[in-house]
């Protein structure tokens, strides 16, 4: 295909996600005080966008508590710089089986819930952009499905719709991409459409480019997309989605590191990114621009 450079650019930073990171680097944000401040300063580097998951203050633990994201997004709002919210709806599809042999009753750190209870964090905010992982896919462990059903995902994506937030579509294999199509056919998902190329995630889609450049083929040309990578290529990926005419995503939910063996923060992540973006060529567009370019209702 020919170079299709994306010549202005918004940057999400995913500030702690819900993965066992909070044991392994001391820069993850557990507590709401902490995740509201990493996202400031990611703002202030230069993120216009900020995905937000919470975590249980004491044991770092993923956490799906309303009060918890309220405190998140009171804290950001107070705060003395502007930044899109994005909120992840994709807790609560959490499937992990008891054994190969014996999978039922499911594992006590299986966590799976209705379409409405996960929307409830969405009402209780109201974020500008909120998550809708567009699928479900063997995840990572041995025995653990991340489970996104059609009749979820169109209730979900209704919900949201009806809300007036814009969905963030997460596509983490080709088939979610093709059923992301149909959910904006059906109408449950209207225009500007706004889709999350995840690469590496196991097992997803890898990141290699080859598969990358088929995620992006498949994107409609009306659609505005973003990509990342996890682990040691995640900085990899702010030239590779620009070049293909993406956006950005850095952050501590999909790598820990700014260099080999060099732990890092959110807003070095997002530093990194910008030089990578202005080095190109490229421009680095704020959350006003994002707003007008995604037509989103700020609150």
């Amino acid at each position: 295909m020919p170079l299709a450079m994306n010549r202005e650019v918004f940057i999400t930073c995913a500030v702690t996600g819900s993965g066992d990171t909070a044991s392994t680097s001391r820069h993850v944000p557990r507590s709401p005080k902490e995740i509201a401040a990493a996202a400031v300063e990611a703002a202030k580097a230069g993120a216009a966008i900020a995905h937000i998951h919470v975590r249980d203050p004491e044991t770092g633990a993923p956490s799906r508590k309303n009060g918890l994201y309220k405190e998140v997004t009171d804290r950001i709002r107070q705060a003395e710089i502007d930044i899109v919210l994005n909120i992840t709806a994709g807790m609560g599809g959490e499937i992990v089986f008891g054994s190969i042999e014996e999978p039922f009753p499911l594992a006590p750190s299986a966590d799976v819930i209705g379409a409405t209870e996960r929307f409830a964090p969405i009402a209780e905010c109201a974020p500008e952009i909120c998550t809708l992982d567009c699928g479900s896919m063997n995840f990572n462990l041995q025995d653990y499905i991340m489970a996104n059903t059609p009749g979820t995902l169109r209730a979900m994506a209704k919900m949201m719709t009806d809300f007036g937030v814009r969905p963030e579509i997460e596509v983490f294999d080709t088939g979610h991409l093709w059923f992301a199509k149909k959910l904006v056919e059906e109408g449950h998902i209207e225009d500007p459409v706004l889709v999350q190329l995840c690469m590496g995630v196991p097992w997803g889609a890898p990141n290699d480019l080859t598969t990358f450049m088929a995620m992006v083929n498949a994107v409609p040309p009306t659609w505005t997309f973003s990509a990342f990578g996890i682990g040691r290529d995640a900085m990899a990926y702010p030239a590779a989605a620009v070049l293909a005419g993406g956006n950005i995503r850095v952050g501590l939910e999909d790598n820990l590191y700014v260099a080999k063996g060099q732990l890092a923060t959110n807003s070095q992540l997002v530093e990194r990114a910008v030089n990578i973006v202005e080095n190109m060529g490229g421009k680095i567009i704020g959350p006003d621009e994002v707003r007008r370019k995604l037509k989103l209702t700020k609150r």
